[in-house]
């Protein structure tokens, strides 16, 4: 079965366009960011396209589904925060073995990473000094191992195309196994993010 065969031919046309992890970084961050200002949402690559809004999980979606369009793995990773914080999903892609990622956000960090990382780990913890609140505390807690969307239990095309929010593809990940970066020892001696750092992290790309 052709795994893309629900896309329209402006969606395949857009997919093919799409042929490097720097188009596709490019085409999201051309994208507004989706607010859900009519409630929570977790539009697929499709629906997304159409509505020309996208949030972090949404992004990596699209990144993902065009990555497998293209012949890799659709790979996301889930960065999970303490409870003060929000989580932040990525598309992972790999070339000459190095691990890259595709990010979606509205700020001016936790965005794109080069293919320059030995090991998800590695990458990971390249977000970890930039994931702090307004008050400087960094939040960054554990990361997911690589998450296949090819081995999600439905029709494969289905997260794709699908008209419904995709909270199940949410709860997949939020289970799946996650490594913790921190122990309850080293989070008391953290050091605060520089007022400087704050001042840019509050950086956004689209007005609310």
């Amino acid at each position: 079965m052709d795994l893309f065969q629900g896309l329209t031919k402006e969606e395949i046309k857009v997919f093919k366009k799409l042929s490097s992890p720097r188009k596709i970084q490019d085409f999201l961050n051309s994208i507004p960011a989706n607010f859900e200002k009519d409630g929570d949402t977790l539009m697929s690559p499709c629906k997304m396209i159409r509505e020309n809004k996208a949030h972090c999980m949404e992004g990596a979606l699209l990144a993902a589904a065009v990555l497998w369009f293209h012949g890799q793995k659709p790979l996301l990773m889930d960065l999970k925060t303490n409870e003060s914080d929000f989580d932040h999903v990525v598309a992972l892609f790999q070339r000459q073995g190095r691990w890259g990622a595709i990010s979606k956000t509205n700020h001016a960090v936790l965005r794109y990473r080069e293919p320059v990382y030995d090991t998800p780990r590695e990458l990971a913890m390249s977000y970890f000094h930039e994931y702090f609140l307004d008050n400087g505390s960094k939040t960054l807690r554990s990361y997911s191992a690589p998450f296949d969307l090819s081995t999600y239990k439905v029709e494969p095309c289905m997260w794709i195309t699908a008209e419904e929010d995709l909270w199940k593809v949410s709860d997949l990940l939020d289970d799946s196994p996650h490594y913790p970066i921190l122990d309850k020892k080293m989070i008391p001696a953290l050091r605060r993010a520089d007022p400087i750092e704050i001042k840019a992290g509050k950086l956004t790309e689209w007005d609310r």
